[in-house]
Parts: C-alpha cells; sequence; structure tokens
C-alpha cells in the first residue's frame, strides 16, 4: 500500500463569518486540508481546517472570523527591550506556527492534545508604547497617533491600548485557550497581560447555508464589508510595497472597541423602530428600501409622504462609504458576554475589531460621522478602545515584524 493510500486526506469546509469573507481570500488566508497520521481515524472536517501561518499577510484578517476568540494585549516589562522584544515576537512566530499546523509545542499542556487545528489562528500587533520600549520611535508610524475622542466614549484605560496585542480565534474553544495560555507562558519574563477579552461567533453548521452571522441585537452584521472581490479591496485594507514606512508593507492596522450593547433598552422598543435604527429589515438584513440583503441601499429613495425611506440618522446611511467620502474597513469582530451587571442588565455586546491601510481614512471618519448622529448610538456604550499596527506576514525562517527590529 503507498504512503498516499495509507494517508487520508481531510476535507476542509469554511462558513463566512461575521466579516462574509469566502475561504481562499487574498495575502496568503487560504485554507488547507490537514493530512491524518497513517491508520489514524480521520478528524471531523471542524477540526481538521488549517491556515497557514506564514505569508504574505498575517492569518485572521481575511481568515472567515472562527466561532471562538481571545483579544488580549500586552506591556513589554520594565527593563525589556528591543533585543528582548525581538526574542518575544520570534518565539510567538515559531509557535503560532507550529499551533496552527495542530503541532503541539515543547512542554505542551495537553489541553487541545485531541484536536486538530480548528481554523486556528493567531495575529500579532504593536502598539503605540512599543516603539518607545523599544527605542525605536522614530520608526513609529503616522497612522498610529492615539485615537482621537469620541463624544460616546465612555473608556477604561485600564482595558485600552498596550505595547503588544495578540489575536487568537478557532472553532474549537480548547484549541483557541490552548493557543492563548501557550502564547502568555511564552511571553514570561518579557511581557505581562494588561487586559483580555473573549468573543464568540455562531459555529460552522449551525445553520442551514453560510450565512451572515448576526450580533446580540439580532441584527444580520457585516452585510456592507469589503469583499477580496472589490478592486479597491487590497488598496483599503493593506499597507501597500513602497509604502511609509516601508516595514509596514503587506501590514494592516486594526482598531479594536469593547462596545456594551444596551440590551435591555434595545429589547423595549418594537421590531419596526430597531429596523428603523439600523435602515434593514431584521428578519433578513435587507435593506429598508427593498430586496434582499446584498441589495444595495438606495440612500434617495422616499416614501408616499415624500420622507426618506432610510432615515437621516439611521446606521446604515450614516456609516455608508457614500456619506463618509468611500471610507471603509473591515469588519471582523466577535460578540461577548461577561456575566451580568449589578442592575441585573447583561454585560454583553461587541468586540469591534476593524482592518484598514490606514485609520485617518477608515475607522476615524465613519466613527467621526456615527458620533455626531447615529440613532444607534442611544443603545451602545464604548467601554474600551486601542489601535495596533499589524505588520505585515512572515516568510519561512522569519518571524512577524523582523523588518522593523532587524532593519
Amino acid at each position: 500500500m503507498t504512503d498516499i493510500s495509507r494517508r487520508r486526506l481531510l476535507t476542509t469546509a469554511g462558513t463566512a463569518g461575521a466579516a462574509g469573507l469566502a475561504l481562499g481570500t487574498a495575502g496568503g488566508a487560504v485554507a488547507h486540508a490537514a493530512v491524518a497520521a497513517p491508520g489514524a481515524p480521520a478528524l471531523t472536517t471542524l477540526g481538521a481546517t488549517a491556515h497557514p501561518f506564514h505569508g504574505a499577510h498575517q492569518p485572521g484578517i481575511t481568515t472567515p472570523a472562527q466561532t471562538h476568540g481571545h483579544l488580549v494585549a500586552l506591556d513589554l516589562a520594565p527593563g525589556a527591550g528591543r533585543r528582548e522584544a525581538a526574542d518575544l515576537l520570534r518565539r510567538w512566530s515559531t509557535l503560532a506556527a507550529r499551533l496552527m499546523a495542530g503541532e503541539a509545542p515543547p512542554d505542551d499542556t495537553d489541553v487541545a492534545r485531541d484536536a486538530g487545528p480548528a481554523a486556528l489562528t493567531v495575529t500579532i500587533g504593536l502598539g503605540h508604547g512599543f516603539f518607545d520600549a523599544t527605542d525605536l520611535a522614530a520608526a513609529r508610524p503616522a497612522a498610529l497617533a492615539p485615537l482621537p475622542v469620541f463624544s460616546n466614549d465612555a473608556l477604561d484605560p485600564a482595558r485600552s491600548d498596550g505595547d503588544l496585542w495578540l489575536q487568537v480565534g478557532a472553532d474549537d474553544a480548547l484549541v483557541a485557550f490552548h493557543a492563548l495560555r501557550a502564547l502568555q507562558r511564552a511571553a514570561a519574563g518579557t511581557a505581562a497581560v494588561r487586559w483580555q477579552m473573549t468573543g464568540f461567533n455562531r459555529s460552522p453548521g449551525a445553520t442551514a447555508r453560510p450565512m451572515t452571522s448576526r450580533n446580540l441585537m439580532g441584527q444580520v452584521d457585516g452585510t456592507n464589508n469589503p469583499k477580496p472581490t472589490d478592486e479597491d479591496f487590497d488598496q483599503r485594507v493593506f499597507v501597500p510595497e513602497g509604502g511609509d514606512p516601508g516595514w509596514m508593507a503587506g501590514g494592516s492596522y486594526v482598531v479594536v472597541r469593547r462596545i456594551r450593547m444596551l440590551l435591555d433598552d434595545w429589547e423595549r422598543v418594537s421590531e419596526a423602530e430597531q429596523e428603523r435604527v439600523i435602515g434593514r429589515r431584521k428578519s433578513d438584513g435587507a435593506p429598508l428600501t427593498g430586496g434582499d440583503e446584498t441589495t444595495p441601499v438606495d440612500l434617495e429613495a422616499t416614501d408616499a409622504d415624500g420622507g426618506p425611506v432610510i432615515a437621516a440618522n439611521a446606521h446604515v446611511r450614516v456609516s455608508a462609504p457614500e456619506t463618509n467620502g468611500g471610507a471603509a474597513m473591515l469588519r471582523r469582530p466577535f460578540s461577548f458576554h461577561d456575566g451580568f451587571l449589578d442592575d441585573g442588565s447583561p454585560d454583553a455586546g461587541l468586540l469591534f475589531v476593524c482592518w484598514q491601510a490606514d485609520p485617518l481614512r477608515g475607522f476615524v471618519p465613519v466613527q467621526r460621522k456615527l458620533d455626531r448622529g447615529d440613532a444607534l448610538s442611544a443603545f451602545v456604550k464604548h467601554e474600551a478602545s486601542a489601535l495596533f499596527a499589524v505588520p505585515g506576514g512572515a516568510a519561512e525562517g522569519e518571524y512577524v515584524g523582523q523588518r522593523l527590529l532587524e532593519g
């Protein structure tokens, strides 16, 4: 019997997450089949799905959003400088590549011993303070300047910012935790956790067909995301070769916001009012101007009385690229639920994660517009915020951020 016949290739199945992206998109985020050991039983499709760590872009940007996600920021330890930071990024890159391939790291805790890679991705980012701690302030991108203050912000500094950032996503909760724990252990003595947030999405196969996910308000969320098939997708999401600074080529900038949804208030209003606030039907995500979920919103449509079908302060109007000078970003969020507050209301909402080539042309103009007149603002509270530079992907034998730290 040949080696090939003794090995069973396992099929993969990826479903579009909150971002509505398909497998096989740009930037090396192509899923591939995992291979079972000779004679071993096949993993299920869910466990076998794997994404490559190495490539032009880091994983976790265009890969479909997974069922389970961890976002964690760390601060470099006092006295840790450029050399220590480089060693940590090298350790993280080596570890991430192994974990994403379904391989156990040295001194493994065995948490995910029986599972495959389960679509695991690890993404690494650098915060504003990283460049001061490593004496690389001159190389800090202008795009990493602190975000402006918005009137609807109620930010907790302890849950904001950070020198380093990790995004861990997987379709299995134990696989996601295993990776998070391994990365945290690898940082011991060099960086300590500043804050950590855990989120979730709908599980693959939970619906009869692949669908855009819903958020905790029950709304279809992510319909208008840029798509890899768009001519300007890379231009919107990734820093181009020859951009400034050069070490960020192939990279992106991520804005992370913890947005608590005031669900008690939201659930008190009628479905008709909820649809007016958003500008879309709750049942299927179609715009109030008609069609289905993917039908373009007609912002000029009027009703029988001559008024706009899409209200002036409807979320879909205020956030539309057409009303923001073309500004857009790739949203890849997770929902969260961290228990209940003292008044009994759920501490739940959206871990908003968005990607863009420049936050001053992506997140900032859209958020300014939302801050000035979005009907949804009455039902949400922004409680934490951070911005990170996410370098381009590492080639085989390289580590993330090597062009910055060794350039």
